[in-house]
């Protein structure tokens, strides 16, 4: 039997304040949509058709080809946005799975468990539901002696006694396609707000004595939808906890989960260990028995095994094994480094490659660079790259030793072996196995310091 998925995406989300699309606002560096598209991809779904709508444009360019497009031009209310999938789905044999896209907390185990209860029970629509401590607010649900479902009534209607139920309606829903659609014709928008109400297809089927079951959730925090900055906020505390806790469960050390931030699709090794204030975004792949913080943050990053990351920012780079980086490094996009490397405190390292065994150690700009193994570059070091039109290549050789404090103007090469002396402005490649020294020539006056030292308290004093 085919799994169809309809997701509710044409909302203006006009609570969000914002002139992003309230869909793309991200939950643990990810659009909330694409969490939802991602799990309904994982549960195997054979069509995916998002509703789209007011600035729906933005939507269609994050999802691109993964799913399927129906247009919901006018706001008429959800049960006419799903109305727009008709001519995409009516003719498929098969269970249509509802979905809000604004609720990224929901995982493809609980849906995967949603649509075999629903299958088992042979229902013609299955609710997925919560059971919260304070429902106010949320439609409640309506069970019969037999405890399937018999209607949904919203917080406004409810009398005294269905105040006080617990089970609400998230919103999600599993029906039969070809009821669905039939019920959905029979919808109409007689009531004050003039709108088509998709909860309406229950009244409908079960006055045609359909089978209406209620699945529910086994952790509410997954019904959670978002509205507002708010909610978001804490749809990112539930999601980076979660992310935290299975992370932790693979064998990860997380000193202080409160303070410490990874984004979804992080992939970490085991018997790393993550300090506080530590941040690691999406797309970052991290080796086992690493050291991460404090206060670091590694973004779009390959790091190897066994490698330290003390107080810095690593941004597009990667990292081989048994490295150590910081305290108060600085790599900047396509910055490769490779095995058994020390970069230093206050080093920045931009668009180079530094081979094995090589020493970066404190105070030095290395950018557009290629620096080979066993190289050791001086405090205060700088490759100067750019010429204020282009950007050039600083070559460093293999066991090359270049002195603090040396300006490499480039387009340069340091042969293999050379020494490049503190101090030195250099121009010109340097060969192989060579010493290259460029100061200006020391003058020394011997008894002036004092005299130097009256003539400027004199300027002083007048």
């Amino acid at each position: 039997m085919k799994l169809l998925s309809i997701v509710l995406a044409a909302g203006k989300g006009t609570r969000m304040k914002s002139n992003l699309h309230k869909l793309l606002h991200p939950v643990c560096g990810k659009p909330m949509v694409g969490h939802v598209i991602d799990v309904l991809k994982e549960i195997n779904s054979n069509r995916i058709v998002t509703v789209i709508g007011h600035g729906g444009e933005s939507v269609q360019s994050y999802l691109g080809n993964q799913v399927e497009y129906a247009i919901q031009e006018k706001q008429l209310g959800t049960g006419h946005a799903v109305l727009q999938a008709k001519s995409i789905l009516e003719n498929e044999e098969g269970v249509t799975l509802l979905i809000n896209g604004d609720g990224p907390l929901i995982t493809a185990g609980s849906l995967s468990k949603f649509i075999e209860f629903h299958k088992d029970t042979n229902a013609a629509a299955t609710i997925l539901t919560a059971e919260l401590d304070h429902p106010h607010g949320y439609g409640r649900i309506i069970r019969g002696d037999n405890q399937q479902v018999t209607h949904i009534v919203e917080q406004k209607d409810c009398s005294p006694e269905e105040n006080e139920i617990k089970e609400i309606n998230t919103g999600t829903y599993c029906v039969n396609n070809k009821k669905l659609f039939q019920a959905l014709n029979q919808v109409t928008n007689y009531n004050s707000q003039g709108e088509y109400y998709l909860t309406d297809i229950i009244g409908i089927l079960k006055q045609q004595n359909e089978k209406i079951e209620g699945y529910v959730l086994q952790d509410s925090n997954e019904s959670f939808g978002i509205n507002d900055r708010v909610q978001l906020a804490q749809a990112e505390k539930i999601m980076r906890d979660r992310i935290l806790q299975q992370h932790m469960r693979n064998g990860v050390t997380v000193i202080d989960p409160a303070n410490t931030y990874v984004e979804a699709e992080v992939t970490i090794g085991m018997d790393t260990t993550l300090l506080p204030g530590t941040r690691i975004t999406a797309n970052s792949h991290i080796g086992s028995s690493c050291l991460i913080g404090p206060n670091s943050e590694i973004q779009n990053t390959k790091i190897g095994e066994y490698v330290t990351i003390k107080q810095s920012v690593v941004i597009e780079s990667s990292i081989e094994n048994h490295t150590t980086v910081g305290p108060f490094a600085y790599l900047r996009p396509g910055s490769k480094i490779g095995e058994h490397v020390k970069i230093g405190d206050f080093v920045e390292i931009k668009n180079a490659t530094i081979d094995h065994h090589s020493k970066i150690s404190h105070l030095s700009y290395v950018g557009d660079a290629k620096v080979g193994k066993n190289v050791n570059i001086g405090c205060g070091v700088v490759t100067v790259n750019y010429d204020g039109f282009r950007k050039h290549v600083t070559e460093i050789e293999d066991e090359a030793f270049v002195g603090s404090n040396a300006n490499l103007i480039a387009p340069i090469k340091v042969g293999k072996g050379s020494y490049v002396v503190a101090g030195s402005t250099l121009t010109e490649d340097v060969d192989e196995d060579s010493v290259a020294i460029a100061r200006v020539k020391q003058t020394t006056k011997k008894g002036y310091a004092s005299k130097l030292k009256n003539r400027i308290k004199n300027k002083t004093n007048n």
